[in-house]
């Protein structure tokens, strides 16, 4: 068994213990607010990016713990947009090094099979230099695996949270939770890849946006192999074509790169966004 593979292997197992410890038996996020020196509790607000970053800090005591059991230790991103969130270090072999994104992300409510989608890193400097140090906590190349850590949740209904107002800390059952029905997942980045940007302007790279496809591990390239990703994502948008009209256009798209690159077009695997049986 490859480094990479046990390591995945352990950090799904991992994974499988965490639901219990972020939320209630009826599903509820156990995280209800914040709380001042005079023992009010401030509801959250709904905003994706606050979420985020409660629940990594939520979780992060029992990554922790998973790292010392295996014997490595967590390096922080050094800065706030730096790639990785975590670096998982060997603590006896420095040059194993695996890079753990923190990804969350909501069901949508009216296509609850899809989720809203995440960005999964730049395809800028350190992508396309593996051994750049720029906005990376270390070189792209010393990585011996890149994992996407992720959690996919529902907006509570009805949800007041985040409007003005508090209660005591023995009041905290009056306070609904913003989120509940968590659902994890454990993914190699380039295995859950779509082939669009994913944040408009920037160099990130976006992922598919199918439930039972993140979890199984089936996005676009996942049949083409990590290579062709790869491939991809340094070339996105760089290599100019004929458009068929008399002029140019840049590749931004799979199928148009694959047959570029004359590959096989039946590898790609499509994305699945239509709502089953439609």
């Amino acid at each position: 068994m490859t480094a990479k593979r046990e390591f995945k292997m352990r950090l799904k197992d991992f994974v499988g213990e965490l639901e219990g410890h972020i939320s209630t038996d009826d599903g509820q996020w156990t995280i209800k607010g914040f709380v001042d020196v005079f023992r009010n509790v401030y509801a959250i607000s709904s905003d994706t990016k606050i979420i985020s970053k409660i629940l990594e800090i939520h979780l992060f005591p029992k990554l922790m713990e998973f790292a010392e059991k295996h014997g490595y230790r967590i390096v922080l991103a050094r800065h706030q947009n730096y790639y990785p969130d975590l670096s998982f270090v060997k603590a006896d072999d420095e040059n194993l090094k695996f890079a753990v994104d923190f990804k969350t992300t909501y069901r949508n409510p009216d296509k609850p099979h899809l989720c809203n989608g995440f960005t999964l890193g730049s395809h800028g400097r350190y992508f396309e230099d593996r051994t750049s140090t720029k906005n990376i906590q270390f070189p792209y190349g010393a990585y011996s695996g890149h994992i996407c850590l992720g959690i996919i949740y529902s907006r509570a209904d009805g949800a007041t949270a985040g409007e003005p107002g508090s209660c005591k800390t023995g009041e905290l059952h009056s306070i609904p939770s913003v989120i509940r029905d968590f659902q994890f997942f454990v993914a190699e980045k380039w295995r859950i890849a779509g082939d669009k940007s994913g944040s408009g302007n920037t160099a990130n790279i976006g992922s598919i946006n199918n439930i039972d496809d993140i979890l199984a591990e089936k996005g676009m390239f996942s049949r083409l192999g990590e290579s062709w990703f790869h491939d991809y994502w340094v070339n996105y948008n760089k290599i100019t074509i004929p458009d068929g009209k008399g002029g140019t256009r840049k590749i931004t798209s799979l199928k148009d790169f694959v047959e570029y690159r004359k590959g096989d077009v039946s590898r790609i695997v499509p994305k699945r966004n239509r709502v089953p049986g439609k």
